[in-house]
């Protein structure tokens, strides 16, 4: 299982913003230039982490964005489910898919299948709060202002 770069990109910035103190106020510029990724394409993915109730953004001057939500409220599953299109692993997971010919006899669906709900259910187990444990050891790599 591959997470799709824009799950990536959300959980980084929930990292970078969970990171900062609560009531302070962060750029999708700010972000961008911690991790050396594109700000194209993290105002897509902090639109959406708005829009899905993870962060709020302050419209101004001065303003920006931070955390809508505590850290501990912050499920890593649910991120997940939210943030990637599909789950489709193989070819016969797709509903919408021609079908592989041994589909009716092949017992490697039942077995990848186990395997996404495994990887599913251990992010499920975990909220943003338990990558936050070692803040400030984030914030000196993030925040080298």
């Amino acid at each position: 299982m591959r997470l799709t770069l824009y799950t990536d990109y959300s959980l980084r910035v929930l990292l970078y913003l969970g990171a900062k103190d609560p009531e302070e106020l962060s750029t999708i510029q700010n972000i961008s230039d911690s991790y050396g990724i594109s700000k194209n394409h993290l105002m897509k993915v902090t639109h959406e982490l708005g829009k899905m109730g993870y962060i709020e953004t302050v419209r101004g001057r001065g303003g920006g964005i931070r955390l809508a939500v505590v850290p501990e409220e912050i499920n890593i599953g649910q991120l997940v489910r939210k943030t990637e299109e599909d789950f489709y692993l193989v070819e016969c997971f797709n509903p919408e898919s021609v079908g592989c010919i041994i589909s009716p006899v092949c017992s490697l669906k039942g077995a990848l299948n186990k395997a996404l709900h495994a990887y599913i259910a251990v992010l499920d187990s975990y909220h943003l709060s338990d990558f936050l444990t070692s803040k400030e050891d984030l914030a000196a790599i993030l925040f080298n202002d």
